[in-house]
């Protein structure tokens, strides 16, 4: 892991407090008798009397609600900590319209506010009003403390917030509401928000309320709704934003509701170990976002409300719920010395495996480029590593090269899944090995992907093993003729362990045999656009449980078999398709042995494309028949496979 430095004085435990800022409305909170004594005495409390500063030799305890009105500036200078008690929604700091808070704080001396625990939800927060323009109107009631915000002056200045570190926040107020980190409510332009991090809320990060204030540096780290989050019409500008979520169950990376007033980002960097969500605009919301990189995350955009895409702007152009925004990344958090916090380790894979090596599953792998395992080397994935493809075509993907081994160690319960992040076919590569069996290619032939050199005289060569292994979104275009594959095996031997390999949205096929005697046991192959299982150059290997699925029209086939026959085995085989197509394509003079086949929804079950003999393909002890419906098998028993399931 990992760590942003930062230096916090006098907190055993990290503690962070939050901030408020508006009016209450029709009811002001009357000034408390003895507030000044009990800041002086370290206690936060009650509605302050007149312009205060804290002194950072003292660590202040929040123990309920601490509201700064009309006219009064709260200041906290460098180095200040307030330890907020595990209050709820009764412990909270706000700023009221026209009042001001300067929070002082610097790069080494930062002002750090947190529950002793630092627990999402021990806290409300920071809450600030103000008097700029926000749709919900003049003198509007925030859904927190019943504070008044909202007017018609968008240069309004609520004071200066620099060097601020709050933890532990997000206080639920009833079904609908929480406290979040911090809260600008119809905030102005004139107020300087810089250099802030919110970790652990258990509601949003930062909300913006319309307001036209702008923020420049954010650090947001597992907070449990959304980490940017705004409304009514807010204008602001956000520069420079790093986002990590490392446990699972959020909302979003941003959310942006109602009225458009096209708030920008510049530089937004959001990194999951977890999936999700990361941009969702409801309404007729939407943004202009430069220099954006997203990792891990399932989905990159939700319209959540069917807004239009034009009103989100990505690097130029409109966005794109097909990309994954997977760029390089364009804010670096180990360069701010203010904010203390583990980072997930995303470590990259690129370039060439020349001894023997081995990941580790407590870290988040990208695979940025091509990964080779040299001829004398090996790559060792262990159980539940997770390894996040580059959305980078035919420049992404993992190759064994002749001499090299792989050793996939996946459990049913911690299965290895490699994929892109949003799992779209022809995302990346896939994955190839390369072995030393005969194939009727030759000997040291070239490979259609990569110009690897495969094929030899060793049957039983050995490339490793894989067990329990998930691959999603494979299948990149390399040529009008060429696609790499979800799994290619070329000329791999019967030494090699397969099992349990599921290959999912594949833009070209599940598996491909080219030659070799490799063997694979429990196979799952869904929605593979070209064929489900391919081989040519004389296979002569074998196949037990076969699942194959395909709910998407316009696939090739669920088998097919090319070239010379070399009679492949298969044991158990099921394919089912609910939109029609080939199940069984033979070419040239190929085929194979089938016993217990069960085929389901297709339009045609046999197809010999080049008129090859049937006597070559032989279903549960007799030649096959282009007629016959095949659906007396019994189909191969997926109920237990919950590894298929896996997700990065």
């Amino acid at each position: 892991m990992k760590k942003l430095g930062i230096k916090i004085l006098g907190l055993a435990i990290l503690a962070t407090v939050g901030f408020t800022s508006c009016d209450n409305g029709d009811d002001p909170i009357p000034p408390v008798d003895g507030v000044l004594e009990a800041l002086s005495n370290g206690e936060m409390n009650g509605t302050l009397p007149e312009s205060v500063t804290l002194n950072s030799a003292i660590s202040y305890d929040l123990s309920g609600s601490f509201i700064v009105p009309d006219g009064m500036t709260l200041t906290i200078p460098a180095g200040t900590n307030i330890v907020a008690d595990n209050g709820g929604t009764d412990v909270y700091i706000a700023v009221l319209k026209g009042g001001k808070i300067d929070i002082q704080g610097t790069t080494s001396s930062p002002v750090v506010m947190s529950s002793s625990t630092g627990n999402p939800g021990d806290w409300g927060g920071l809450t600030i009003c103000g008097k700029a323009t926000t749709t919900a109107g003049i003198d509007a009631e925030a859904e927190v403390g019943g504070f008044i915000y909202g007017g018609t002056e968008d240069a309004d200045n609520s004071g200066s917030i620099k060097n601020l570190v709050i933890i532990g926040t997000g206080a639920q107020i009833n079904e609908e509401s929480q406290y979040n980190g911090v809260s600008f409510y119809a905030v102005g332009s004139g107020t300087t928000i810089e250099d802030v991090a919110v970790i652990n809320g258990s509601d949003d990060g930062v909300e913006f309320f319309g307001g036209t204030v702008s923020v420049k540096n954010l650090f947001l780290q597992n907070n449990e709704d959304d980490a940017i989050d705004w409304t009514e019409g807010w204008s602001g500008t956000v520069d420079n934003a790093y986002v990590e979520h490392t446990i699972a169950g959020f909302s979003t990376v941003i959310e942006g509701d109602k009225a458009n007033n096209n708030p920008k980002i510049n530089n937004l960097t959001a990194v999951s170990t977890v999936g999700g969500t990361a941009l969702q605009f409801k309404k007729e919301s939407g943004m202009t976002i430069t220099g954006l990189s997203l990792t891990g995350y399932a989905k990159s955009i939700d319209m959540k409300d069917d807004g239009p895409l034009a009103n989100v702007i990505i690097d130029g152009e409109t966005a794109d719920p097909t990309k994954s925004y997977n760029a390089p990344a364009t804010v670096d958090p180990t360069a701010w010395g203010w904010v203390d916090a583990e980072l997930a380790e995303i470590v990259e894979l690129n370039g060439s495996v020349d001894s023997d090596v081995t990941l580790d599953s407590d870290k988040t792998y990208r695979l940025t480029g091509s990964y080779i395992v040299q001829d004398g080397a090996s790559l060792t994935i262990p159980a539940g590593t997770k390894i996040h493809a580059d959305n980078g075509g035919t420049d992404v993907y993992i190759a064994v090269l002749m001499g090299g081994q792989i050793f996939i160690n996946g459990t049913a319960e911690e299965p290895v899944v490699i994929a892109s992040d949003l799992s779209l076919p022809g995302d990346w590569g896939g994955l190839t090995i390369c072995g030393k069996a005969t194939t009727s290619a030759g000997v040291n032939v070239t490979a259609e992907v990569g110009d690897f050199t495969y094929g030899g005289a060793e049957d039983t060569d050995d490339s490793g093993d894989i067990t329990y292994l998930v691959i999603k979104g494979t299948g990149a275009q390399i040529n009008t003729e060429s696609q790499y594959n979800g799994v290619s095996l070329y000329s791999v031997g019967s030494g090699t362990k397969i099992e349990n390999v599921a290959v999912i949205n594949g833009s070209d096929d599940g598996i491909e045999f080219f030659g070799g005697t490799a063997s694979v046991t429990n196979i799952y192959l869904e929605n593979n656009e070209d064929d489900a299982v391919d081989w040519t150059e004389g296979w002569n290997g074998g196949v037990t449980n076969t699942y194959i699925s395909h709910t998407i029209a316009g696939f090739s086939t669920a088998f097919e078999g090319d070239k010379v026959n070399n009679n492949p085995q298969f044991t158990n085989v099921t394919a089912i398709s609910t939109v029609g197509g080939t199940a069984l394509q033979f070419k040239k003079e190929s085929g194979a042995t089938i016993t217990n086949l069960y085929l389901e929804g297709y339009d045609k079950n046999i197809d010999m494309k080049d008129n090859g003999a049937l006597t070559n393909v032989q279903i549960d002890g007799a030649d096959a028949n282009t007629t016959s419906a095949y659906d007396a098998g019994t189909k191969v028993d997926i109920s237990g496979w919950s590894w298929i399931s896996a997700t990065l």
